[in-house]
Parts: C-alpha cells; structure tokens; sequence
C-alpha cells in the first residue's frame, strides 16, 4: 500500500513539473507562437516615435540576441534563472528581479488588506446562519461574488475618491492608497468564502456533537466556534485559491487605480512583448501559487490534527437546501425577457444626436458614448458573455468527469492552473493570438476544471468504496456497467451542480478580460467590453454600467437558486451511497439509547 502512495505521489509531482516547465517554455517562446516580430514591438515600446525601418529593426534583433533562436534566448534565460537572474528588460535595460520583487511586495500588501475586507463581509454573512442554524440558498453572496471588481473601482474611484476627495484616486503611496482597491477586490471575495462557509455550516450544526454540548450547558460562543473550526479544513484550499486571484488576478482594479502591483507588470510586459519581465512575473505568480497552495494544505492538516490521520475526517454531505421556485422562475423570466428585448434591436447602430441618453421608452436602458442602445447591445451580448460562459463550463465539466478518475495524476495539473489566475492565463493566450471571444474562452477553460475535478475525483473514490458496487461485482456484473450506470450517474449530477454554481464566476472572468482588451474587441458588445467603455463617462451615464453589472449579478442569483431548486428536489437514488446510509442509521436510536 505504502509502495502504491509513493508511486502515485510521483505521478502527481512529476505531473506538477512537466506542466510547469510547459508554462515556462511557453512564455519564452510567445514571440514566435504569435508569429508577429518581437522586436517591432520592443522598438515601439523604445520609443514610439522612431520609425521602424529596416535597419532599427535589425539593431533591436543584435542587441536582444533574437537571432539566435528561441530555443537559445529560453535555454540562456533556464541557466541564469539557476543563478538568480531572471534577466533585464528588453524595453528599459532595467534588471528584471527588482521590477518582479516590487511589484510582488505591493501586491501582496493589497491582498492582505483585501483579504481583511472579505473576512469582515464573511462574518456579517455567516453570523445569521450561526444565530438561526439554517441556510439560505445563498443567492445573496453569489450575487456579490459575481459584482465586477473593476466596476466597484470605477464607483468607489468616483464617490470616494472625485466627489469628496476623502481617498487618492491613484498612485501607491501609504496606507490611504489601499482602502479603495482593497474594497473593490474584498467585496466580491467576501461574498465567496462567506457562501462557502453559510453552506457548510448547517450540517455541521446538525451533528450530534452540537446537540450532546448544548445539552451540557456549552454556551454558543464556544459552539459557534467549534462548529467554525469543523467547518475550514476542508474549505481552506478555497481560501488559498481565493488569495492567489486576488494577487494575480488584481489586474483590473490595479489598472484602474494605476498601482504598480505584479499583475498590472505583467500585463504591461505583454502589451510591449517584453518577454524577460514577463517570464518573470510569470515564474513568480506560478511560485506563489504554489507555496500558497501548500500553506493552505498545511493547515488543514493542522486544523484537522489526529482525525486526519485516525478517520480522515470530512465534512457531511450539505442538507439540501429548497430554493422557492418563484425565485430562480422570477430571475431567469426577467434575464429572458430583457435578452430577448435587446434581440430585437439593432446593437450597432450610432446615433450622435442621442449620447448618453436618459432610459425611455425609445431606450429603455439609456444609450451609451456613441448613441448606441445600451438594451440592444446587452441582449446581443449575452449570446458572447452567457453562451460562451455556458460553453466554457460544460467544457470544464466534461474535462473533470474525466480526470475524476485519474486524481493523482491530475492533482500535479491542477496545482499549477489553480496557480495561475484567469487573467493572466488570458495575458499568455492574447501574447500568442489575436485578442478575442475565442482567446477568452480558451484562458478561462485552461484554468476553470480543477476544482470541478477535485469534486469529481472524492465523489468516484466515495462510489468504488461503497457496498452496492461490492455486490454488483459478485454477482458478475462487467465493469463498464457498473461505469456506466452506477459510479457516472451518481458522480455526474452533483458535478453538474457544481458546474452550475461556477457558471457566474466564469462569465465574470471573461467578462474581466473583455474590459482589459483581452477578450472580445470593439464594436462587438460583450458585457465586460461594455463595462470598460461605460467607465469613461460612468459619472454622467451610470445606466450603461450598471446594465451588465446588473445582468452579470441576477445570473449569479439564478445559477444558485437553480441549483438550490434542483438540489432540494432531487429524489435519493434506489442504492443510497454509504456515507448516506451511515447518517441514517446513526439518526434512528432515539436519544436516550
């Protein structure tokens, strides 16, 4: 048993080593992959005013050592990166190590202020669930997790910072500097992991435990704060991959207040094909997380202590929780209705006369800076933001039924897409083609499946292990039946829940990538395009930004709800699996037995 450990915990690091050096090997050769010349993008970043003749170009080419190949510039990078030297910068001739560590340090400081900002709008959403003991369908802090960050920039940016000047709008200068992007950035993340733990927590509270210290006189605090500490081993690997999104994938909201974090480097390093600062930038968001993913495993070990190693100790299955059918009927009636509206209009038409028009009946939505409805274009969005989504997704959930089994190898995989965050995924793919829906979808595909697979991967181990498969392989049934229609049909549906609840967060990444130039370009009116065009005149016509800011919520609003709906009134399957058994059987005694 132990030599079978080793080896598969071999597989998985070996796994983790070949995807590594793939990212690596293809940062150092996006140049050549986007077949455009590096060294007309150096020249421009140089100095834009210098015509690229002939002779510049070759001189540029001389003094970067592009003529030697790729394969010579990746394998000259390798060695002195076995030295500490990451290189210096094609565009400024400055050593890239010092570029990489300041922008790291001041992304870090912003997650660390981000991250106190979601751990107080968690605790404000899991106090009542603590209070009454019950859940919510959790509708409320998946709509918050779906509010673009670069949007509550823009906003923040505005009130707090041009109407009453309490805050600097830009810049990264003292602590001031923080309070608005770390707000922008722990809104949404505070919504997450506070759905994430609201969820959890009422099976726990049902445990026997809970009602054997109540009836001993434990006070509520400290039941309050057993039932927490049941409830994090097993969610925090979410809290880590929350943390490296919000370093990596700052890049927006570090945009929009101009701070010189290392996602906004790395996005510079791309646009000007400066391939030493970004390999990097690059290296070290793959470094950080990695070490962030280990820390986070390292503490649900410690959380967890000796029920790790004695029962390995999870979490119960979640009750499931019966959305009202009148809410995701409500919300997908409304999305329905306001789609097909702005199908029926004309989304590129340009009307100067009426700019930034006021919603009326001729417009029901406003009109945007060209005169442009804004009801049309979101309704004709949503085929290239939802649909696309929807692809992505169902994409993400085939790759993980796959992978499902076959976890240690896709374990090693998994550990470095969880590392690399959607944005900058989306950086790599528009450095090697031409920005656009394809590209966005293909970033965020790349990087969505791991933890749809993690799911997929306990739910088979649970399958296999359970007494019905025991007995069906006794009375000689072949293994592709039992595949077939035992361990797919009871590892699939849950999946597909999940894959549902993901579905908002992936519209939102692509929705991100969309507002970086990273994604669908102009006149195409995607919803994160549409969002990044409206915050120039945000001030005067917020209605053109709170469209899509809106749409992208109520869709968060519906998967949840939908998923609640569906989840509640799933019927239990002929063979229950034995974790469910287990719970009955434990339920049955009476109490004074």
């Amino acid at each position: 048993m132990r030599s079978r450990i080793r080896r598969l915990a071999g597989a998985a690091a070996l796994t983790r080593l070949c995807c590594l050096i793939a990212v690596l090997a293809a940062v150092g050769l996006l140049p050549w992959f986007s077949g455009r010349d590096p060294a007309l993008a150096v020249l421009r970043a140089r100095s834009a005013e210098q015509d690229p003749t002939e002779e510049a170009l070759e001189s540029v080419r001389r003094d970067l050592g592009l003529d030697s190949g790729p394969l010579s510039l990746l394998g000259g990078w390798a060695s002195g990166l076995l030295h500490g030297d990451l290189g210096s910068s094609w565009v400024s001739g400055t050593e890239v190590l010092p570029s990489v560590v300041s922008g790291l340090q001041v992304s870090l400081a912003l997650m660390g202020a981000s991250l106190g900002v979601a751990a107080l709008l968690a605790c404000v959403l899991v106090a009542p669930v603590l209070v009454r003991g019950r859940a919510s369908a959790g509708a409320w802090g998946a709509m918050l997790a779906a509010v673009p960050e670069f949007l509550l920039a823009t906003v923040a940016l505005l009130v707090f910072g041009v109407w009453l000047g309490w805050l600097p709008t830009s810049g990264w200068v003292g602590p001031q500097n923080m309070v608005l992007p770390a707000v922008a950035l722990g809104v949404p993340a505070g919504g997450l992991l506070g759905r994430l733990v609201a969820d959890a927590l009422p099976a726990v509270l049902d445990e026997r435990w809970v009602e054997l210290w109540r009836g001993a006189g434990v006070s509520r605090p400290s039941i309050a704060a057993a039932a927490l500490r049941r409830v994090l081993p097993p969610l925090v690997p979410q809290f880590g991959m929350a943390a490296v999104g919000l370093t990596g994938g700052a890049v927006a909201v570090e945009t929009v207040f101009a701070v010189p974090g290392i996602g906004r480097t790395a996005l510079g390093a791309a646009k000007s094909q400066d391939l030493p600062l970004l390999q990097g930038s690059v290296l070290v968001l793959l470094a950080l997380g990695l070490v962030t993913g280990a820390l986070a495993a390292f503490a649900r070990r410690r959380l967890l202590g000796p029920a790790l190693r004695d029962a390995s100790l999870a979490l119960p299955p979640a009750r499931p929780v019966r959305a009202h059918p009148a809410v995701p009927l409500t919300l997908f009636t409304f999305l329905a209705v306001t789609i097909g509206w702005g199908l029926l209009r004309d989304p590129y038409a340009v009307n100067t006369t009426a700019r930034l028009a006021a919603p009326s009946w001729t417009h029901p939505l406003g009109t945007d800076g060209l005169g442009r409805d804004v009801l049309a274009r979101l309704g004709h969005g949503a085929a290239s933001t939802v649909g696309t989504a929807a692809a992505v997704c169902l994409l993400s959930l085939l790759v993980a039924l796959a992978l499902g089994f076959l976890p240690r190898i896709a374990e090693g995989a998994s550990d470095i897409a969880n590392a690399l965050p959607p944005v900058i995924v989306g950086i790599l793919v528009a450095a090697a083609v031409e920005p656009g829906t394809g590209g966005a979808a293909l970033a965020v595909a790349l990087i969505s499946w791991p933890a749809l697979s993690a799911h997929a991967a306990a739910l088979v181990q649970e399958v296999r292990a359970s007494a019905f498969l025991t007995a069906q392989r006794a009375i000689g049934a072949s293994p592709f039946w039992i595949l077939t229609r035992h361990v797919l049909p009871s590892v699939a549906a849950p999946v597909a829940r999940h894959a549902l609840l993901r579905l908002p967060g992936i519209a939102l990444a692509l929705a991100s990538l969309g507002f970086l130039g990273l994604g669908a370009q102009p006149p195409a009116p995607e919803w994160g395009l549409l969002l990044e065009e409206s915050r120039a005149y945000v001030e005067r016509a917020p209605w053109a930004a709170l469209a899509p800011a809106v749409a992208l919520a109520l869709l968060a609003g519906l998967a949840v709800s939908g998923a609640a709906l569906t989840r509640g009134r799933s019927v239990p399957r002929a063979t229950p699996a034995p974790v469910k058994v287990e719970v009955e059987v434990k339920k049955e005694p009476p109490v004074g037995v």
